[in-house]
């Protein structure tokens, strides 16, 4: 008697959790659009251009998720939201997705109900300053007044490297990048913390980017990535494999180049499933059988987003480093396609 209500109260929970998993899939197809939680604006990651179009390395993630759904990487609503208001737009509902520079963490994954589908970007907090103020070590910092963003790890992070070095700062709250660079070459600062990248797309923006210096240390771990809210299995499923897709196809040698011709078939049969041409994965996710192909035709593979946004021969200059493939001796690495 007990196991069969046992088992009753697990189809009921089932069954609650399989409509709540569709729900925002289903509203991404009946809105025709995804609506996408990007930074404020960060050159290289997410910005507007002089046109007012969104480009970016984490835009890229957005639109691969958008042509995978709806076919169509055009069809998002990028909406800006800051340290602060990134979390509640995503746990009100008012986007489907979080690409904004975030960094995974126990308390987000757990307390905050969210669920991060992986990492985009492996990253580390570091300090900018100008390079008249003279130091070349953030332990030389002892007084120093620091630009930082609210609401974010990189706030408590600072904290801690400074009290475990036993040194003392002044904070200067800010809002948005756009806030902080204003602030830091007004001299209200003497240094600006945040991820090693945005010191990287914040430095190329200045006049003159020579004249400020990133000190060599990096005080954090910062694993950044998408991330959706919990309860919605199906449709983190859809994001997780969408992000994998683009960095799976980097390791198997598929780009937006050669991907037409691969299409025909190939010898390798994990391409060949990414690709649709065989298997079922894209019915597995409640997509067409061809959604990788229409994520990586949106900007290209990993490689390709990455070398266009923010690698080296961009004004960010960002060398792959740690985000190189597993097989190029960094982390990125994917289950397999099967």
């Amino acid at each position: 008697m007990k196991k069969t209500v046992f088992f009753g109260a697990l189809t009921v929970a089932g069954l609650a959790a399989g409509a709540a998993a569709a729900a925002t899939l289903d509203d991404v197809k009946e809105r025709g659009k995804l609506n996408c939680g990007v930074s404020t604006g960060l050159v290289g990651f997410a910005y507007p251009d002089d046109a007012g179009e969104w480009k970016g390395f984490d835009v890229g993630v957005c639109r691969a998720v958008a042509a995978a759904v709806l076919g169509d990487p055009s069809a998002v609503e990028f909406v800006p939201t800051t340290g602060k208001t990134r979390f509640t737009a995503l746990a009100s509902g008012e986007i489907d997705m979080l690409a904004r520079n975030t960094t995974w963490t126990f308390t987000r994954d757990v307390d905050l109900k969210f669920e991060f589908v992986g990492v985009n970007y492996y990253d580390g907090q570091g300090f900018l300053v100008p390079k008249e103020l003279g130091v070349s070590s953030a332990k030389e910092l002892d007084g120093a007044t620091v630009c930082i963003q609210t609401g974010t790890t990189t706030e408590l992070n600072l904290a801690d490297y400074f009290r475990v070095n036993n040194i003392s700062y002044e904070p200067v709250p800010i809002e948005t990048n756009a806030e902080a660079q204003q602030q830091y070459l007004a001299g209200a600062c003497d240094v600006f913390t945040t991820d090693a990248s945005g010191l990287a797309a914040t430095r190329a923006a200045f006049e003159d980017p020579s004249a400020h210096v990133v000190l060599p240390e990096i005080v954090s771990k910062e694993p950044l990535g998408p991330l959706v809210r919990h309860g919605d299995n199906a449709w983190g499923d859809i994001v997780r494999w969408s992000l994998n897709a683009l960095i799976v196809a980097e390791e198997l040698g598929v780009t937006s180049a050669n991907i037409d011709e691969m299409l025909g078939g190939t010898n390798n049969p994990e391409i060949n499933r990414l690709l649709g041409t065989e298997g079922t994965l894209g019915e597995m996710l409640g997509l067409e059988a061809d959604w990788a192909v229409k994520a990586l035709k949106a900007g290209g593979n990993y490689a390709e987003l990455f070398e266009t946004n923010i690698g080296e021969n961009t004004p960010i200059g960002l060398a792959r480093g740690l985000n190189a493939q597993w097989t190029d001796g960094g982390l990125l690495y994917t289950p397999p396609f099967r």
